[in-house]
């Protein structure tokens, strides 16, 4: 009897399926010219993200389009020299960003959003307002309200722990813009924590990554989040003790349902 062998996928379909870098090819030792042309414009736009301005007057005001007022605060980091220097500068607000918040008064079992620069304000100022555009109108059904929208410089994800604990949060969503890669300079993440402070780990935390046009799209980043915040607020945690159930997809999860999850709502 003859055995059929299985057809191995060509290294052609293989890049067709993914942006990693594979099957390059050689020119004697060294790259193809194409693939090093490649290498070095990515290489430039993960760069041009990291150090790109940070809007920060228009993420408020697409916040106050969507219905929420922003607070803008500071981390300890005067700079973007220091911010990528000083990891721990970002992890802590000044002086001036404490004063703001507390006398913004806390708000108990409240939730706040923070919209933060981090490693690609060119992510944040991308997507942050049009992923909230998606994810604020299921929370709304759901009667999960946000008391504090915030806008923040320099921060690294702890610094929601700082935020949060100040404005009395009971559990923190944080936007920020991940660490530029050479396939994706644009790539925008979402830490949630319940029940905030200062010295959090990340273990007591859950992330939602990879959301930009390549990757993740808003309406399943939302649907997880949006999952994550219902069942970490009625389960009174986050982290790895809340694994994501939500389906992946829009149509399995959060902002397929409304009340009772028995009603479909989203086209």
């Amino acid at each position: 009897m003859k055995t059929e062998v299985p057809q191995l996928p060509s290294l052609a379909r293989l890049r067709e399926l993914t942006p990693a870098r594979v099957a390059l090819g050689l020119a004697g030792a060294s790259l193809p010219t194409k693939a090093l042309l490649e290498f070095t414009l990515d290489h430039a736009r993960a760069r041009d993200a990291v150090h790109a301005a940070f809007d920060a007057d228009g993420l408020v005001q697409g916040l106050a389009d969507l219905g929420l007022r922003a607070i803008r605060v500071s981390s300890q980091a005067p700079g973007r020299r220091d911010y990528l220097a000083r990891p721990d500068l970002g992890r802590m607000l000044d002086a001036d960003s404490k004063a703001r918040l507390a006398s913004q008064g806390g708000t108990a079992g409240a939730l706040a959003i923070i919209i933060a620069d981090g490693l690609s304000p060119t992510a944040v100022n991308t997507h942050a307002v049009a992923l909230l555009r998606k994810l604020l109108p299921p929370l709304q059904r759901e009667t999960i309200d946000i008391a504090h929208a915030v806008v923040a410089t320099g921060a690294r994800v702890a610094l929601g722990d700082e935020i949060g604990r100040a404005l009395g949060a009971r559990m923190t969503v944080t936007l920020i813009g991940e660490r530029p890669g050479l396939s994706a300079a644009d790539s925008l993440g979402a830490y949630l924590t319940f029940d905030p402070v200062i010295g959090t780990t990340d273990e007591k935390r859950n992330c939602v990554s990879n959301i930009h046009g390549g990757g993740l799209s808003y309406e399943d980043a939302a649907a997880k989040i949006g999952w994550l915040i219902r069942e970490g607020w009625a389960r009174q945690m986050t982290g790895i003790a809340l694994k994501d159930e939500s389906g992946g997809r829009a149509s399995d999860g959060f902002l397929a349902y409304s009340g009772e999850r028995d009603n479909f709502v989203e086209d």
